[in-house]
């Protein structure tokens, strides 16, 4: 289907009415510390239950503890392994294209530095992150696998968001419509599908449609388990590109908190970037990626590295020319791209495992009048070992 602007706005109102209902009564019953504490148990398909889950969460659980019926197995497989033939690719435009397009959105921005997003920006991309590895496993729907028990937690976490900031009266809701609703929900489903579809373009890697297709198919799947309405969603890529076209026209412009967010993010790249050399190639790369528009929104910084970064594409159609050609360069690059994802999730997460948690309370919105302070850069640990 093709959306006008008046189809876009009725999904300004509908959040997600099975999720919304859940945490509306376990803030009522007062069962929300409960659920999150019992909830870290949870955390594969086909783990029982822990005693003493509040029945709403049972109910909850059970009805989302599957896929959709029209799901295509065959697409799904297609789509892994375009994931494996591209995971650091991926990493790249979901870090440094789909992330900093969110913040040109200043209802998104907004959202955001509401709840977590100023002050743990490595919190989000180590969940998106991790949330899409889950994803793209083998077997990401069968018992074990571990991407349905946090599509089930981010469903909730969003639904818990839209509760404290309407009961909070911490939201204009006739302006901005419900917060995190249908159609911010889709548009994010856009960021994190056809826009890094878009940047493996602009990075001149190679793709075939057919993996782009199974790519994007996979993401509507992940949309319908995260309880976006499946009938507004485009089904092609064609009607996703007019949605997407439309979204940001509607939607995107300059904020306060979208060049907070996006100080905070360039800060935390530049400190997993060994050393300090090299650290003006993440503004150099979003701006590249999202374009100078864009980055002049969100305050991305020029640097002697935007030129240098255009040569991109140009070595990576090299290295892509060798995986064309060679089965070894193929195997040898492939390996290198998920070691290269593993390492950049893991400096993210810490070595941890993300929980996603119902917030009882949001924290209080930042000041974002001021410059943000500077990322303390990690070091890892001096060894004991002698």
């Amino acid at each position: 289907m093709l959306h006008t602007e008046a189809s876009m706005t009725a999904l300004r109102e509908p959040g997600d009415e099975l999720a919304d209902a859940t945490v509306a009564t376990l803030f009522e019953r007062g069962e929300v510390g409960k659920f999150n504490t019992l909830m870290r148990y949870v955390s594969t398909v086909g783990a029982p239950l822990p005693e003493g889950l509040p029945d709403v969460a049972r109910e909850y659980l059970a009805a989302t503890s599957y896929p959709p019926a029209w799901v295509d197995w065959g697409e799904m497989e297609k789509a892994r392994l375009f994931f494996i033939d591209n995971n650091v690719h991926i990493s790249t435009a979901l870090s440094f294209a789909s992330m900093p397009a969110c913040y040109v959105v200043p209802a998104v921005a907004k959202l955001l530095s509401t709840t977590h997003g100023l002050a743990y920006p490595s919190r989000r991309m180590a969940e998106t992150g991790q949330f899409t590895v889950y994803l793209m496993q083998p077997g990401a729907f069968e018992a074990g696998s571990r991407f349905i028990p946090a599509a089930q937690k981010v469903r909730l976490l969003h639904a818990s968001i839209r509760h404290h900031l309407k009961r909070e009266n911490r939201w204009d809701t006739e302006t901005l419509g419900t917060p995190i609703c249908q159609e911010d929900l889709i548009g994010g489903q856009m960021f994190f599908s056809l826009l890094v579809l878009d940047s493996l373009h602009r990075l001149n890697i190679h793709m075939s449609t057919e993996g782009a297709e199974a790519y994007y198919y996979a993401w509507r799947v992940v949309g319908a388990m995260l309880g976006i309405d499946q009938d507004a969603v485009p089904k092609t890529l064609d009607e996703a590109r007019q949605f997407l076209d439309l979204y940001m026209i509607r939607h995107m412009g300059p904020s306060e908190e979208g060049a907070h967010l996006t100080r905070q993010l360039i800060d935390l790249y530049e400190e997993v970037v060994p050393g300090t050399f090299f650290d003006p190639v993440v503004s150099a790369l979003i701006r590249y990626l999202i374009g100078d528009t864009c980055a002049d929104w969100l305050r991305v910084p020029s640097t002697a590295w935007d030129t240098v970064v255009k040569t991109v594409p140009h070595l990576l159609g090299v290295l892509e020319a060798i995986e064309d050609r060679s089965p070894l360069g193929a195997w040898a690059l492939d390996r290198l791209g998920s070691l290269t994802a593993v390492l950049e999730l893991s400096s993210l997460t810490r070595g941890r495992v993300m929980h996603y948690a119902i917030p009882e309370e949001l924290r209080k919105e930042y000041d974002v009048s001021s410059t943000p302070p500077r990322a303390r850069r990690w070091i890892p640990p001096t060894s004991t070992v002698s």
